[in-house]
C-alpha cells in the first residue's frame, strides 16, 4: 500500500501525511461495477484513489440516474468530504468502473488534517474546485448540446478513462448514464455506425474515429 499511495500522492502530500494516512486508512480492493457508497447511506470516511475509476451517479425522484463525473488515480469526492464534515446522508452513487484500489481515511482526521497540513488543505480545496467545474460542465452539456453531441462526449471520455477503445455497456447503461431512453441512444449509435465513427456488436461498441 505504500508504494501506491506515494506513487498517486507524493507529490502532494508531505512525508508526516503520507504516514498518518498509512496508520489510520483503510486499503480497499472493489471489482468493476462494486457500489461503494449509495444514496442515502451516511458516509464514514473518505475516498483516496490509487488506481482505477469510479463513476458518481445523481438519481431523480423517478430513480433515472446522471452521470456527473468520473474519479481517477490521485482524485476524491468532495461531496463525499461534504457529506463527511457535515454527517448527512450521500446525495451520490459511487460505482466502481473499473477494478480499483482506494484508501478510505476515517471521517475524523479530515478536518484535524485541513488546520493541520497545508498540503492536506490544498488538496480540499483543488479537490472542491475540480468537482465543481466537472459538475458545471456536466451542466453546460444537458443544457446546450444535443443528445448527438452528449453521446459523443460520453463514448470519448468513457474510453479515455478506461484507456480502451472498447465500450462494454448495454445501450440501456448508456441511456441511464445520459438520462434518455435506451430507443433514442440505440438510434444515435446506428447513424454513429452508419457514418463510420464507431462499430455496434452484440455485447460491446467498438471506438473507430471520434
Amino acid at each position: 500500500m505504500i508504494q501506491e499511495l506515494k506513487a498517486s500522492y507524493g507529490n502532494l502530500f508531505e512525508e508526516e501525511l503520507i504516514n498518518n494516512i498509512l496508520q489510520v486508512g483503510t486499503y480497499k480492493e472493489v471489482p468493476a461495477g462494486f457500489k461503494l457508497m449509495d444514496i442515502g447511506s451516511y458516509i464514514k470516511g473518505m475516498p483516496l484513489l490509487v488506481s482505477g475509476v469510479i463513476k458518481i451517479l445523481r438519481e431523480d425522484k423517478n430513480g433515472d440516474e446522471l452521470l456527473l463525473y468520473y474519479l481517477e488515480k490521485g482524485d476524491t469526492c468532495s461531496m463525499t468530504m461534504a457529506c463527511c464534515l457535515g454527517q448527512t446522508k450521500s446525495e451520490i452513487r459511487a460505482i466502481a468502473e473499473t477494478n480499483t484500489k482506494l484508501i478510505i481515511v476515517p471521517i475524523q482526521h479530515i478536518e484535524l488534517w485541513t488546520s493541520k497540513y497545508k498540503s492536506w488543505r490544498n488538496f480540499v480545496f483543488e479537490s472542491y474546485h475540480n468537482r465543481l467545474n466537472e459538475m458545471l460542465n456536466t451542466i453546460d452539456t444537458i443544457a446546450f448540446n444535443n443528445m448527438d453531441q452528449r453521446l459523443l462526449n460520453y463514448l470519448k471520455e468513457k474510453s479515455r478513462v478506461n484507456n480502451n477503445n472498447t465500450i462494454h455497456n448495454t445501450h440501456q447503461d448508456i441511456a441511464y448514464e445520459l438520462h434518455s431512453s435506451r430507443v433514442v441512444i440505440s438510434r444515435l449509435l446506428k447513424k454513429l455506425e452508419n457514418i463510420g465513427k464507431i462499430e455496434l456488436h452484440r455485447n460491446y461498441i467498438k471506438i473507430k474515429d471520434l
